[in-house]
């Protein structure tokens, strides 16, 4: 160890990249989770394709995992990765884009044969020149044969055998990064407890990677990340769906309630139904569905049952629940619906991150059906907001939409474990007097009706998607329907009173105001604090409620000279903002890449505006 050079850093990403069948997202997971228990502050972004199984060693079936992790707070994955971890000559090629400059790149020099290097589409024997990396540090390590060798003596098909590829590059970045392998080994064994010989298979090439790091100091430096300084307290590493099913789980406890999920599986919500069907000694109900309309129309009857309601799903999937949403409308039930938007239109980019539903959120039921929009920032405040959404549909009686997206719900980073006492209060609007109770009589502050639900004596009432009088009976009357259209519009308007004002990153005022929404906030803050370290007179506006919107957002917005929108569609935001506080000059930065944000792209954009 005396011998091995040690090189201090205060941040760096690393990314993982294979096949879809080389366990990169497993191995991503690993370092990342042992790289938050040491101390340090992590944000990962998971990127695989669609079509998982696509043929081996292709461009189009290669699947990566970034993370980046520092001893200071760490807000994005990283734009360009400083240590590529190859398994083949296609994880090279996709990914040679994505490299800092001078990077290193540690590579399985087995796979580089002339049959990979063909199906990875390279014209020459070289892939490194060909694609002008000869300045990057290179790594040949034999992955494959040295995992054969480990695992000779025990009785293991070859494919097993290759399956145990990943642990030893994992085990190699644990060396050259100082992590401990303690939570690793453990993970492994409880994995495979019911296979004993594959726990011992992996188990015994992670070691035999560390070693090899170990073997090959001299050549190899190893790096050195401090943990990050932060608030003292029980931390875990956590992604945004986990995250999510944690908030509603929370909110139902605080609210006395049964939390019930109906949901259809769909990627890449589908872990919120998972994690939610794993709490049973919780008192959670899950039903996986069939299809989309039966999830949500379970969740319906639930919270006219009296309980904490929530469906999950993705773009497609909410398109499909659009007609039983506008029910939830018109029954004021209080139902929530989380949205982990994922590229469209149609089946469209299922594992790629994308803001792209914001105005079918908004607009896209029959009639006027307004309901609350709610959008989440990290994977940690995913938590958050989904315990805000169950706080506001259960007291103000009305249907609330959470916004996350795939790059929040499969990331993760380091949360501190809230307790129950740090949370506000939820008190459901439940009826209480027979004899003055209406169904459609409402609160005068908040607009929102009383929750009535079975047996309970004196409270009988109609329900349905017909329009209804005060009294619960069928309405045809003009009037009546101009005026329950009114009041739950208002009603949709008036949680203002219950979000805080629009905060601004920065000086209140200045030459530009950069505004997002949702998961582009690491990437935007990133962005804006390059910007005022530059000299320049920028700040940021991030929207977490959008509808409604915050009470100040006008004033905000009149304090800069030119407004930037950055959202990862066409201009969603930037055209509501148009609509709701008209006025001004919007700037868009616009991507459509299934990617998140670069800061680097997001500067420069700053800069042309700043210049215009």
């Amino acid at each position: 160890m005396k011998d091995a050079k040690v090189i201090e850093l205060e941040e760096v990403a690393i990314r993982f990249s294979g096949d879809s069948g080389d366990g990169m997202q497993l191995t991503g997971t690993l370092f990342s989770d042992t790289s938050a228990l040491l101390g340090n502050d992590i944000s990962t972004f998971p990127d695989y394709p669609s079509e998982i199984r696509a043929p081996q060693g292709t461009v189009g079936g290669v699947s990566g995992f970034q993370v980046q992790f520092g001893k200071k707070k760490i807000t994005t994955p990283g734009d360009l990765a400083h240590v590529l971890v190859a398994m083949n000559p296609a994880a090279v090629k996709a990914n040679a884009a994505f490299m800092s400059p001078g990077g290193t790149i540690i590579f399985d020099v087995d796979s580089f044969s002339e049959k990979n290097l063909e199906k990875a589409q390279f014209k020459t024997n070289d892939p490194f020149g060909e694609l002008k990396l000869d300045d990057y540090v290179k790594v040949p390590v034999p992955i494959t044969s040295m995992t054969k060798e480990s695992l000779k003596d025990l009785e293991l098909d070859n494919k097993s055998v290759l399956r145990c590829k990943n642990m030893f590059a994992l085990g190699l970045i644990c060396w050259i990064f100082d992590r401990p392998l303690d939570y690793i080994e453990g993970f492994i064994q409880k994995k495979f407890g019911k296979k004993p010989i594959i726990a011992e298979a992996n188990l015994k090439v992670l070691h035999d990677g560390y070693n090899y790091g170990m073997n090959i100091q001299q050549t190899t430096p190893q790096y050195i990340v401090h943990p990050a300084p932060i608030e003292k307290g029980t931390y875990r590493n956590i992604n945004g769906n986990n995250a999510t099913a944690w908030g509603f789980i929370a909110a139902a406890e605080k609210a006395g309630l049964e939390l019930f999920l109906g949901s259809y599986p769909i990627t890449p919500a589908t872990d919120i139904l998972q994690a939610l069907s794993e709490r049973k000694d919780l008192g959670v109900k899950t039903f996986q569905a069939e299809d989309e309309i039966a999830g949500i129309c379970t969740s319906i009857g639930a919270a006219f049952a009296g309980r904490l309601a929530v469906t999950s799903t993705s773009g497609p999937g909410f398109a499909l629940k659009s007609e039983a949403l506008g029910l939830s409308v018109m029954a004021e039930l209080p139902l929530v619906v989380v949205n982990v938007q994922r590229g469209g239109p149609s089946t469209g980019l299922p594992t790629k991150t994308e803001q792209s539903d914001l105005l079918q959120t908004l607009y896209g039921r029959n009639g006027e059906s307004p309901i609350v929009v709610l959008a989440a920032s990290t994977p940690s405040d995913c938590f958050y907001y989904a315990y805000l959404a169950a706080k506001i549909a259960l007291e103000r009686m009305v249907p609330v939409v959470l916004l996350t997206d795939g790059f929040l719900g499969n990331g993760s980073e380091p949360w501190r474990v809230p307790t129950m006492a740090e949370l506000p209060p939820i008190t459901p609007r439940k009826a209480t007097n027979p004899e003055l109770f209406k169904p459609y009589g409402r609160d005068p502050e908040t607009l929102a009706r009383e929750w009535a639900i079975p047996g309970m004596e004196g409270f009988q009432h109609r329900i349905g998607g017909l329009e209804k009088n005060i009294a619960g009976g069928v309405s045809h009357d003009p009037d009546n329907h101009q005026k329950n259209s009114e009041i739950r519009a208002a009603k949709v308007e008036k949680v203002v009173d219950m979000i805080p004002e629009l905060e601004v990153v920065g000086e209140t005022e200045g030459d530009l105001l950069v505004v997002g929404w949702g998961g582009t906030y690491g990437h935007m803050i990133s962005s804006v604090r390059a910007m005022q370290e530059k000299g320049k007179k920028v700040s940021l506006a991030h929207f977490n409620y959008i509808k409604p919107l915050p009470a100040n957002t006008a004033e905000v917005f009149s304090k800069f000279k030119k407004i930037v929108v950055c959202e990862l569609n066409m201009g969603q935001f930037a055209s509501y903002l148009r609509d709701k506080v008209p006025g001004y000059q919007y700037f868009q930065v616009n991507k459509m890449k299934g990617l998140p944000f670069s800061v680097h792209e997001l500067v420069e954009n700053f800069e042309k505006i700043l210049e215009a």
